[in-house]
């Protein structure tokens, strides 16, 4: 019994894993990223990430920047649109 309830739970985060790694959503073309302002930082030293585009409802939103505490030792790789055989795939922005 221990041997089939350890081997579903490694199925189980195994399908998870995949599940987030899926998005094979992409645009024929990439949109325009709308224009806003940005706020004041809120503490010194505060990190601005840039906004960056979302898969929601069947469609990519954009979602606004905002600050965050820098990470020791990391830079902040800006996300990009990259192109792929449908059209344009939207990789997201990460700490390196």
């Amino acid at each position: 019994m221990k041997t089939f309830a350890k081997t579903g739970l490694v199925l189980a985060l195994s399908a998870s894993l995949f599940t987030s790694c899926a998005g094979g959503y992409y645009m024929a073309s990439q949109p325009v990223e709308p224009v806003y302002v940005r706020p004041a930082a809120p503490y010194p030293g505060a990190y601005w990430v840039p906004g960056e585009w979302a898969w929601r409802g069947g469609r990519y939103v954009y979602v606004n920047g905002y600050y965050a505490r820098p990470r020791a030792g990391r830079v902040y790789v800006q996300g990009y649109w990259h192109p792929v055989r449908r059209g344009y795939a939207w990789h997201r922005g990460y700490w390196r």
